[in-house]
C-alpha cells in the first residue's frame, strides 16, 4: 500500500533534552539540587510534542502589525499568536529575563551560569522569543548607570509574571524591556545617528527620528540612542505613558527577515516621544556598552543551543533510517561526519558557558574579569559564526526530509544567521578584539596564561602561534579575523581540556589546533573513534 511509511524515523519527542546532554549535565554539575531538578523538568517539557508545536506554530502564525483601529485613530500595535505568548509566558516565569539581577543567595556565584543552562535547553525549543528576553535582562546593566531609573524599574521587570496587556509601566504585573540603536543611514556606526533629544524640563527630553532596526517593539520601554546638546546618549523611553495614551511611537512596518519570524523587528518614527536620559549625557555608546556585551553572551548559548538540537535531529534519524542494508550511523563516512559536527557543538558549548564563567567571577578574580572583556566578542565570533554551516550540513544528514518546512531543521537553519548579525557582525566583533589587544594588551597575557595551563602539554605551540597572530594583528588590520578565530578555537580546546573530556578533547585539538586546513565537515581520520565521540555526547534511547 502507498499510505504505508516504512523506514521514516519517529519524531524526537518524548525524550528529556536535559538528561540527553552529558555535557551540559556535566557543565552544571556544582549547581543545586533545586536547580537541577528545574533543569531535568525544563528538559522533558522542550521535547514533547506540546512545546514543539507551539514554537512551530509561533514562527508559523507570524506577527502582524496594526497602526491604526477601524475608526482611523492610531494604535501602534503588533499582535502575536498564543503560541507565542505562551513560550513568552513560560521564560518568564523561569527567570530568563530577570534571574541575575533577583536578590537572594540562591546559587550565588553561578548566576550567569544557571540562567545560560536554562537559556540554552530554551533556545533548542524556540529562540525568536528570546529577544525580549535577552533584551529585558541585559536592558538592566544599562539602567544601573542611573540608580534612580533602576530602583523604579528593576523591581516591575523582576516580578517573573508576564503580561501582554496594553497599559502604562506603573500598572502592569510585569514589564519587557527592548532597545532602539540602529538607524537606515548608519548601521553600526551609531554615531552617525539623527534622532534628535531636546530638553522638555523636570529632567526628561523629547525624541524626534527614526530606528530601521526595533526589535520586540510591544516591549513597555526602550533603550534609544539620540543626539542630545552633549551628544549621543542613552534614554529610557516608555512606549505607554501613564495616563493610558502612546508616547509618540509611529511603527512603520515590520521587517519580512529570512528567520527569527516569530520575534517582531520593526521600523520606528519618534515623534516628541518623553524619555529621561540613562547615563552621563554624550556616554550614550558606553552607558549601552554593558548591555551589548550580556546580549553577545546570550547570542553564543543560543547558537550553541541550536547548533544542539539541529544536530540532535540529524544523529536521530541517522539511529533510526536505513540505507544499503543497515543503519545511516553505521555507514563510515555519515559516522566522520556527525562526530565532526559533535566536536564543534561540544567546543561551541563549552566555550559559551565558559564565558558565562568569567561573567559570574569577573569581580573577584583578574584572570576570569580579563576572560569577560577579551574574550566576549571573541566567543560571539566564533560560536555564532559556525552555526549556519553546521546547520546546513545536519540537514544535509537528512537529505529532502531535512529542507522540507515541516521539520525543525529548516528552522534552525534559517534563524542561525541572526545571532552572527545581532549585536556585532564579525568584522565589528575582530574589531573589538583589536580595540582591546591596542588598549589593554594586559588582558590578553592573562587569558593565554588561562589557555596555557588548561591546555596542558597536549597545547605545545599553541601560544606561540597565538602571541605571533596578535604581533600581526597590531600592524595589519585586515588580519583580526585570523587572531580572533585562533583565540576561540584555543580557548574551546582548553575549557574541553579542563573539563576532561579526554578523547573528545584530543580529536579537537588534534584537528583543530594542529590538523590540516578544512573547509566542510567529516574530516577527521580513523584514529578518533567516531562512533565514541556520537555515542558519548549523544547517547542512545533504549
Amino acid at each position: 500500500m502507498t499510505d504505508d511509511v516504512t523506514n521514516q524515523p519517529p519524531p524526537l519527542t518524548g525524550g528529556n533534552a536535559w538528561r540527553g546532554d552529558p555535557l551540559l549535565i556535566q557543565l552544571a554539575e556544582r549547581f543545586s539540587d533545586p536547580v537541577r531538578k528545574d533543569l531535568d523538568g525544563l528538559g522533558r517539557f522542550v521535547l514533547t510534542q506540546e512545546a514543539q508545536e507551539l514554537a512551530r506554530l509561533a514562527n508559523v502564525e507570524t506577527p502582524k502589525l496594526r497602526t491604526h483601529d477601524r475608526q482611523g485613530r492610531r494604535i501602534d500595535l503588533v499582535e502575536f499568536h498564543p503560541a507565542y505568548h505562551a513560550l513568552m509566558r513560560r521564560s518568564v516565569a523561569n527567570g530568563l529575563h530577570s534571574s541575575v539581577w533577583e536578590n537572594g543567595d540562591a546559587e550565588i556565584g553561578r548566576r550567569h551560569q544557571v540562567r545560560a543552562a536554562r537559556f540554552y535547553l530554551t533556545a533548542e525549543l524556540e529562540t525568536g522569543h528570546l529577544c525580549p528576553i535577552t533584551m529585558t535582562s541585559a536592558s538592566l546593566a544599562a539602567l544601573m548607570a542611573s540608580p534612580k531609573l533602576f530602583r523604579e524599574w528593576a523591581p516591575r521587570v523582576t516580578t517573573r509574571k508576564y503580561d501582554q496587556s496594553q497599559k502604562p509601566p506603573v500598572e502592569k504585573t510585569g514589564l519587557t524591556l527592548g532597545m532602539g540603536m540602529t538607524e537606515k543611514q548608519g548601521g553600526t556606526d551609531v554615531r552617525a545617528n539623527v534622532t534628535r533629544a531636546e530638553r522638555a524640563g523636570s529632567g526628561f527630553y523629547r525624541l524626534t527620528g527614526h530606528k530601521w532596526f526595533m526589535s520586540a517593539p510591544m516591549s513597555d520601554a526602550f533603550l534609544v540612542l539620540a543626539q542630545a546638546p552633549e551628544g549621543l546618549s542613552c534614554f529610557l523611553v516608555p512606549r505607554v505613558l501613564g495616563d493610558g495614551s502612546g508616547n509618540g511611537f509611529r511603527f512603520q512596518r515590520l521587517k519580512d527577515k529570512l528567520g527569527n519570524r516569530s520575534n517582531a523587528s520593526s521600523e520606528v518614527e519618534f515623534v516628541n516621544a518623553i524619555g529621561e536620559m540613562v547615563g552621563e549625557p554624550g556616554a550614550g555608546v558606553k552607558t549601552i556598552m554593558d548591555m551589548v556585551t550580556l546580549t553577545r553572551l546570550d547570542c553564543a548559548v543560543a547558537s550553541s543551543a541550536i547548533m544542539r538540537a539541529g544536530l540532535a535531529e540529524a544523529v536521530h534519524h541517522a539511529r533510526h533510517r536505513q540505507v544499503f542494508g543497515s543503519t545511516l550511523i553505521e555507514q563510515p563516512l555519515m559516522q566522520r561526519v556527525l562526530a565532526d559536527m559533535a566536536l564543534d557543538v561540544a567546543a561551541a558549548t563549552a566555550l559559551s558557558f565558559r564565558l558565562a564563567r568569567s561573567f559570574d567571577e569577573a569581580a573577584s578574580d583578574r584572570g576570569e574579569a580579563a576572560f569577560a572583556r577579551a574574550m566576549t566578542p571573541v566567543v560571539k565570533y566564533w560560536v555564532c559564526k559556525i552555526a549556519p554551516p553546521l546547520l546546513y550540513e545536519a540537514m544535509e544528514c537528512l537529505g529532502g526530509n531535512g529542507y522540507v518546512e515541516e521539520a525543525p531543521l529548516a528552522r534552525y537553519y534559517r534563524e542561525a544567521p541572526v545571532n552572527a548579525i545581532w549585536e556585532g557582525s564579525g568584522n565589528v566583533m575582530a574589531l573589538d578584539v583589536l580595540r582591546v589587544l591596542g588598549r589593554a594588551p594586559g588582558l590578553f597575557e592573562e587569558v593565554l596564561a588561562g589557555i596555557d595551563r588548561d591546555l596542558g602539554a597536549g597545547g605545545r605551540g599553541t601560544i606561540g602561534v597565538l602571541k605571533a597572530a596578535m604581533q600581526v594583528a597590531s600592524t595589519d588590520e585586515g588580519s583580526a579575523r585570523l587572531l580572533t578565530e585562533q583565540l576561540a578555537l584555543s580557548a574551546a580546546a582548553a575549557e574541553l581540556r579542563r573539563l576532561g573530556a579526554g578523547r573528545i578533547a584530543d580529536a579537537f585539538v588534534e584537528t583543530r589546533l594542529a590538523g590540516q586546513w578544512r573547509n566542510t565537515y567529516g574530516m577527521i581520520d580513523s584514529r578518533h573513534d567516531a562512533r565514541m565521540i556520537i555515542d558519548t555526547l549523544y547517547p542512545p534511547v533504549n
